[in-house]
């Protein structure tokens, strides 16, 4: 029999691509999107036929249960959130609320309507913080954005409906994530973009905040795999997806315009506008548990990830 999967955040980055996964493997999907007057479905257009979508807000509780009563999901993966570390510090309040509380009410549905569904969440290595690298299940957390203590919030309570409740619910603790369907906001694409524009002469700079922050990335695609797999064991668990290796923000910034020939040095301007209140200096995940349970580890590396984006930059001048 094929097996039903709700996913939050269907027309999101990783929600696409998880949707895609699930199609390939004859799952009938449905995605949850908010109520817009024309929603953006463009990450999904080449699948938005084989998909049910269903109005939903993190928000709003009733529309949530009436979502997961409509499905009857085998499986509910919940990547919707107000994901934008930056937007976080401008909007404390609507972050806890979507990425925080908008947990609560996903795992409240799922323990009402399909109690015996198997639950994923998107947790983020930004609940890390100041800890040292590199980080694995084990270490603490220490949150320095409003965006990392409100998914501190969710991943703690998909823990708790999984002792109090027995449910199967899973964490999936991912480093961060890109690809060429990533939101122009996050830095990777904003530097992919730049590059892009810079090269074909319709801009003649790229400004960006701190270049020596360091982050592990991986490719969202190889990621989306990895949540699948958790939610294919026997018993619920928590797991670090990450690539163990870390680079700076400079080093994309490098690789990139090495793409199309040039000299980053010549076109990137710091702007202090662009730093954060509090930063995160090194994020650099410990998957070994991943690898041994899962069997599962990143088929992407930093150098290709840049060449993956890069390319697909230069296809929209094509």
């Amino acid at each position: 029999m094929s097996k039903t999967a709700l996913i939050s955040g269907i027309t999101g980055q990783d929600g696409s691509y998880l949707a895609e996964l699930l199609l390939a493997k004859k799952y009938e999907v449905y995605g949850i999107v908010r109520r817009l007057s024309t929603p953006n479905v463009s990450r999904i257009e080449n699948i938005v036929d084989n998909v049910t979508l269903l109005e939903g807000d993190l928000t709003d509780q009733s529309s949530l249960n009436i979502a997961m009563r409509t499905a009857q999901p085998n499986e509910v993966y919940n990547l919707a959130a107000q994901s934008f570390v930056a937007t976080s510090w401008n909007q404390p309040v609507l972050t806890g609320d979507v990425t925080g509380l908008g947990v609560i009410r996903m795992l409240e549905a799922v323990r009402h309507f399909c109690p015996d569904a198997k639950f994923y969440q998107a947790s983020s290595s930004e609940m890390f913080g100041a800890v040292p690298a590199p980080q694995n299940e084990e270490a603490p957390f220490k949150p320095r954005s409003p965006y990392g203590v409100a998914k501190v919030y969710g991943y703690h309570s998909t823990v708790n409906y999984r002792e109090s409740y027995n449910m199967f619910c899973c964490n999936g603790i991912c480093f961060n994530h890109e690809s060429s369907r990533r939101g122009i906001e996050f830095v990777t694409r904003k530097i992919t973009d730049g590059v892009a524009r810079i090269y074909h002469g319709l801009t003649k700079e790229l400004r960006l905040g701190n270049l020596d922050a360091k982050r592990d990335w991986g490719f969202a695609k190889d990621y989306c795999i990895a949540m699948y797999l958790m939610l294919q064991q026997k018993e619920p668990d928590d797991y670090v997806i990450a690539t163990g290796q870390s680079h700076s923000v400079s080093e994309f910034v490098e690789l990139a315009f090495k793409e199309v020939g040039l000299n980053y040095e010549d076109y990137v301007i710091v702007d202090k506008r662009f730093y954060r209140p509090v930063d995160v200096n090194v994020l650099q995940g410990d998957a070994s548990k991943a690898k041994k349970v899962l069997g599962w580890s990143p088929k992407t590396s930093f150098e290709q990830l840049v060449q993956i984006m890069m390319k697909a930059e230069e296809m929209k001048y094509k």
